[in-house]
């Protein structure tokens, strides 16, 4: 299809072409052989005026103007794809949509596990990949790389509608057969104790110490810093160590682990978790669909969702 003689397909391409800056991989991504990928790559440059990418060793770089492209380009093929592609399927039992989601493993074992054992009955189809926010995050949205995030309240961003969807509290935990503690965890030993930590607490805006008092936050003896909470839990087992751990996983884990749970001196904020996506999927059927259905895992109604965007 043709809009003032640009072919809009081309616009996939670019948009491809932008994100991978190599014409190999551009080509699998569009099931195309190289020399059609360098073609296209010929025909935007001859529309557009411009190099568009530029052969830098190894590395194609985009030329000033591409990146000025690159994000009305997203915005245009995302509007696309909610509005008019995404409209011509409504019936989830018959979608094969591919859900790329961002969360934590304690999103997923404490609240998307069910989430995803009731949409296999309804939604045979449709498949889910999910992302460590350890690695990514709200920029993923943007690009259109990804469907949904799921973060603390704290790490909501702006521009993105978002909705809120659970609520916990943090806990402490160590080995069951720690001999330091009993039931409890002093501020002191806070301070002078070896934690093991997830990732993202050390090097996001989700830092733990944000939420400790000013005794502690700065003086945590750090470790072992691991990818994710199960990890976290299973490298307190034969230690002395402790860990902070959302208490609905910590509860689950203790089941299991031979991990026990310790009163903590002084309370912590709320973990409030918000589920976060990009504007142009809001009306999206099959996606509102499925934030509806994570929604009513914690009794939430959809006319609970707050589109950021239209504040």
């Amino acid at each position: 299809m043709r809009f003032e003689q640009l072919d809009l397909n081309l616009l996939v391409a670019l948009d491809i072409l932008m994100e991978e800056q190599n014409i190999t991989r551009a080509s699998e991504k569009l099931n195309l052989s190289q020399s059609a990928t360098s073609s296209i790559l010929s025909r935007l440059r001859a529309y557009f005026d411009d190099d568009i990418l530029v052969q830098v060793g190894r590395k194609m770089q985009p030329t000033p103007y591409a990146l000025e492209l690159q994000q009305p380009i997203r915005d245009v093929l995302s509007t696309i794809r909610s509005t008019i592609v995404g409209k011509r399927m409504e019936d989830p039992s018959q979608s094969i949509r591919h859900f790329r989601i961002i969360a934590s493993d304690y999103i997923i074992q404490t609240l998307m596990l069910d989430v995803l054992s009731e949409i296999s009955s309804i939604a045979p189809n449709m498949t889910f990949e999910f992302l460590t926010p350890f690695s990514h995050g709200a920029e993923l949205l943007a690009k259109g790389n990804a469907d949904l995030l799921v973060v603390p309240e704290q790490v909501v961003t702006d521009g993105f509608s978002s909705a809120f969807l659970a609520s916990d509290e943090f806990v402490c935990a160590c080995a069951k057969d720690n001999t330091l503690f009993d039931d409890s965890i002093s501020a002191e030993q806070l301070t002078t104790t070896g934690f093991v930590t997830v990732g993202f607490d050390r090097h996001s805006k989700f830092n733990m110490g944000n939420w400790l008092n000013e005794e502690v936050r700065d003086n945590r003896k750090v470790e072992v810093i691991v990818n994710d909470f199960n990890t976290l839990s299973r490298a307190l087992v034969g230690t002395q160590r402790v860990g902070l751990i959302p208490r609905k996983l910590a509860m689950q884990h203790a089941q299991h682990m031979p991990i026990k749970l310790l009163k903590l001196p002084f309370s912590f904020p709320k973990l409030r978790e918000h589920l976060v996506w990009h504007p142009t999927l809001e009306r999206d059927p099959i996606h509102r669909w499925l934030r509806e259905k994570m929604l009513a895992k914690n009794n939430l109604s959809s006319l609970e969702i707050n589109a950021e965007h239209d504040k």
